[in-house]
């Protein structure tokens, strides 16, 4: 039988660099944890064909949401980048800082900024 429980805590991974974990994957979606340092970054980019759920367990950031626009979400928020809206993210607090990122359907393209 496949996982259906996942640690999260046990999954955390910071580094030098922004690190993405995998959770899980499915014929259906996937799931990875996005550890940031203070001043780490993702990368401006968009899925042409999937919706991006991100889920904020730790910390706080800037959410970029493309065409200049910004905003500040801190643990306990979510946000949604339809299939083709331009997304991303920076670590601007003190704090290290986490979140799941579900994204669906699979596969997910990846075009960068």
């Amino acid at each position: 039988m496949a996982a259906r429980i996942y640690d999260l805590e046990e999954l955390k991974q910071f580094g030098a660099e922004p690190q993405k974990v995998m959770v899980y994957s499915t014929d259906k979606t996937l799931g990875a944890m996005w550890c940031l340092e203070p001043g780490q970054e993702v990368f401006l980019h968009a899925h042409p064909n999937a919706d991006d759920v991100w889920i904020v367990m730790e910390g706080e950031g800037l959410y970029f949401m493309g065409d200049g626009q910004e905003a500040l979400i801190r643990k306990g928020m979510a946000v949604l980048a339809k299939a083709g809206q331009v997304h991303g993210m920076r670590n601007t607090g003190s704090e290290r800082f986490m979140f799941i990122g579900i994204a669906g359907p699979v596969p997910v393209e990846v075009i960068k900024f």
